[in-house]
């Protein structure tokens, strides 16, 4: 099947379609060529696609653990840090005076009411007096001479170095759950403390994902550090798998986010 066809198949919209024709075009012309090149911020879902489609697609988001990542192709004779430390991703941090006075919302809002289009923005870290937020380093320049505030919030900016930025560990509460098996219906419903047919409609009706793609198989297998999500009720990850119980179900810890 040739790589358009792929992406038909894939493609949940006509605008998810385009958007993956476009970024594979980009790859695939530098993968051919052998020059470096890279796309705009690609959501989880939109980086799990394109690995299904392209085996040399890398992805980076200006820190470990960045949940919004560039797409990107290096040919051999390029390190990664030859490619982003010539100003791919930058990072702006800004501080703010009131503790805890903005969230992430309010930053996302004051950097799209100054223009800036969504997928030029990365991460946005939100700390208890600044925020950091990653974004296409050609638009770096724009964003420090036009944005002042978020919130209610008065902003100072500076361009700070990616590789000194910390990202704040994620809230999550363990969980320790027996499922009947490893299927994604069983492990949702002992999860969230819902019926199993409950769990079974969600997943047919497209409202559950396992890492950031749609599943409709209700009895689709998962493993250790697969992160499920089930709209209306949250998000987890399963972060260890401990074998059958006495009365033969299934042990497992889930870390449920907050």
């Amino acid at each position: 099947m040739d790589l358009n066809r792929r992406i038909a198949a894939l493609a949940e919209s006509d605008e998810e379609r385009m958007l993956l024709v476009r970024v594979c075009d980009k790859l695939q012309r530098g993968y051919e060529r052998e020059m470096p090149v890279s796309t705009a911020f690609l959501t989880p879902r939109e980086q799990a696609l394109v690995r299904q489609l392209l085996s040399h697609a890398r992805f980076w988001g200006g820190i470990e653990g960045a949940e919004r990542c560039v797409a990107y192709y290096l040919p051999d004779y390029m390190t990664e840090g030859d490619y982003f430390d010539a100003d791919v991703i930058s990072c702006i941090r800004g501080s703010f005076y009131e503790a805890a006075s903005l969230s992430h919302r309010d930053v996302l809002g004051a950097l799209m009411g100054a223009g800036i289009r969504r997928d030029a923005i990365g991460d946005i870290l939100i700390h208890e007096k600044c925020c950091e937020v990653f974004l296409l380093a050609e638009l770096t320049r724009y964003l420090l001479d036009n944005l002042t505030s978020a919130g209610r919030q008065h902003l100072q900016l500076e361009q700070i170095d990616p590789k000194t930025v910390e990202k704040p560990p994620q809230a999550m509460k363990e969980l320790r759950v027996t499922a009947s098996s490893l299927r994604i219906d069983s492990v949702l419903s002992a999860a969230f403390h819902i019926s199993r047919g409950k769990a079974v409609d969600a997943i047919r009706a497209g409202q559950v994902n396992l890492n950031s793609l749609t599943c409709l198989k209700p009895d689709k297998s998962v493993n250790a550090l697969d992160e499920l999500s089930l709209r209306g009720s949250g998000k987890l990850r399963i972060l260890a798998l401990h074998g059958q119980t006495k009365k033969d179900r299934t042990a497992i810890t889930v870390g449920i986010f907050l």
